[in-house]
């Protein structure tokens, strides 16, 4: 299956599951995925992969309590459900060397069971690291009503060309 990268500069480049290099990245160039909505089984997989039982994510009667009023989702498991679906789209599949880093990541809403999430990539810095590249991206996921629930910068290291 083919995805199309929207690239704020007209030059759309296909996404396969052979990945994009270096070179084939641009400034501007913006990718969008699908959605996926969170589930019980999502955080309560998570919290028996992660020993992270807190009763905001666990516990319904004490949730109703928090400032929130229900349960929600491990801000590290939609964190992880959004690089889930950025992967998704292949253009790291083949030519990703490391996950670089990620930078001024912020938590800005909650999403509770049944919210459905997606995830929103656009390039804004390339550096050429001799052997391989840098890629930067601002990185956000939306849940179905708009809001912002991560944002943060992730950077990747990827094969170039030659």
């Amino acid at each position: 299956m083919e995805h199309e990268a929207k690239d704020t500069t007209k030059d759309t480049a296909k996404l396969t599951r052979e990945g994009l290099y270096f070179e084939d990245y641009s400034i501007g160039m913006e990718l969008e995925t699908s959605g996926r909505t969170v589930t019980e089984a999502d955080i309560v997989n998570f919290a028996g992969l992660t020993g992270d039982w807190n009763p905001l994510h666990t516990d319904e009667e004490f949730a109703k309590q928090s400032i929130f009023g229900r349960r929600i989702a491990h801000g590290t498991l939609v964190f992880s459900i959004m690089i889930g679906l950025l992967v998704r789209l292949g253009h790291v599949e083949k030519t990703i060397i490391a996950f670089y880093g990620i930078d001024k990541l912020r938590f800005t809403n909650p999403v509770f069971i049944g919210d459905t999430i997606k995830a929103y990539s656009k390039v804004i810095e390339l550096e050429d690291k001799g052997a391989y590249g840098v890629v930067t991206t601002e990185a956000r996921a939306e849940k179905q009503s708009g809001e912002v629930v991560i944002k943060c910068i992730l950077k990747y290291a990827v094969k170039k060309k030659s």
